[in-house]
């Protein structure tokens, strides 16, 4: 790995870090309008209740990207996989292997875990994140249609 670049585990107090990075990519991905997460969510959510955890990347001693994931079941396997939730470079840090080296370490601890998948979402639009996940070795699961419920939804579904 580059002398310059380091992954380390985010902690409780990179809470307003890991949003920084959330509001970035979210920014990026033209949905900064869906963002309600805080800092107190956060905390209480990835750091306390362990739903997710997260890969910082420092390039230089300073900030430069993040990788949230979380375990998820397959009923077919038997076993547990990884949802990779979010990987995000700095764009002026781009091009250094810092997203390289971010998916490298998800796809190392759900190795460790064994788990048997790790599984993401992409933009369609996104064509260097495809690209990307494509030369590590990703196939795109065309055949499958994700849902979503949301906010309200969710307790409209119930009263169904």
């Amino acid at each position: 790995m580059n002398s310059h670049l380091k992954i380390r585990t985010a902690q409780k107090e990179d809470a307003a870090l890991v949003l920084s990075f959330i509001k970035k990519i979210a920014d990026y991905e033209k949905m900064s309008d869906q963002v309600i997460a805080t800092v107190e969510t956060l905390e209480e959510f990835v750091f306390e209740r362990n739903a997710a955890q997260v890969f910082l990347a420092e390039y230089n001693d300073e900030p430069a990207g993040f990788a949230l994931f979380f375990e998820n079941f397959s009923t077919f396997i038997g076993r547990t996989g990884t949802y990779l939730e979010d990987l995000f470079v700095d764009p002026d840090k781009r091009g250094l292997g810092i997203g390289k080296a971010l998916f490298q370490a998800v796809a190392a601890e759900a190795e460790r875990r064994g788990c048997q998948r790790m599984e993401w979402t992409c933009l369609d639009w996104n064509t260097p994140s495809i690209e990307f996940y494509r030369r590590m070795g990703a196939i795109s699961m065309d055949e499958w249609t994700t849902y979503r419920l949301a906010g309200k939804a969710i307790k409209e579904a119930v009263q169904k």
